[in-house]
């Protein structure tokens, strides 16, 4: 069984010292470093989704205010 299991993904970057690094390619809006994040806490395979969800979300914040 995976040391990530039954957690999400904030909980994965935040307990593998990796959330630094996420904010700032979010800031950036860097799909690559992010898919790369993913990919370090086993999440390869939904790391698409995840990034179009999140950067999504980001551009929506955006244009609220």
């Amino acid at each position: 069984m995976s040391e990530y299991s039954a957690m999400t993904v904030n909980e994965r970057l935040f307990v593998s010292g990796l959330m630094g690094e996420w904010d700032r390619a979010v800031q950036r809006e860097d799909r690559e470093k992010l898919t790369e994040l993913l990919g370090k806490v086993e999440l390869a395979d939904q790391a698409a989704t995840i990034v179009d969800s999140v950067l999504d979300r980001k551009k929506e914040a955006r244009t609220r205010t």
